[in-house]
This record gives C-alpha cells, structure tokens and sequence, in this order.
C-alpha cells in the first residue's frame, strides 16, 4: 500500500511545482509512444485481409521508424544526461 501511494504522489508531482522521482518528457513520450502503437496494431489487426503487400511494408516502415526514432531519442538524452553529470573541462 505504501508503494502505491508513493506511486501516486510521484505521478501528482510531475505536474506540480514539486521535484518528482520521475521525468515529465519521458512519461509523456512514453505515452503517446504506447497510444501511437496500440493505434497501429489495431489499424493492422482490422484491415489485415483487405491490405496489399506493399501497405503492409509501408505500415512495417512506419513502426520501425518510429521506434529507431524514440530509440534515437533516448540514447540522445542519456548522452546530454551523462555530459551534464561530468563536464569535460
């Protein structure tokens, strides 16, 4: 119980002015990541006997594209993270 209500007062924190446990751009990206998938799985699950190949390969281009670009994304922000922590002088 006392996991969840740390939980929840980190997740109240992140749109407050108190610092959180967790990154606000990272929870957000994160999101929307996860709703833009659920939207193209369920677009592919619908539409999977009435596609021809090549809509297929454009929706598979699409996923990996998306996900090297959040990966991209990422790495980035791990490197500035990393350089912040120990400037090179």
């Amino acid at each position: 119980m006392n996991k969840l209500k740390w939980f929840t007062k980190e997740l109240i924190n992140i749109y407050s002015n108190y610092p959180s446990f967790f990154s606000k751009k990272r929870i957000e990206s994160g999101l929307s990541f996860v709703i833009g998938q659920i939207g193209m799985v369920a677009f592919l699950c619908f539409n999977i006997n009435d596609i021809s190949m090549g809509e297929f390969l454009l929706w598979a281009s699409a996923e990996f594209t998306i996900a090297g670009y959040i990966l991209n994304k990422i790495q980035k922000e791990k490197l500035t993270e990393t350089n912040e922590e120990n400037p090179q002088d």
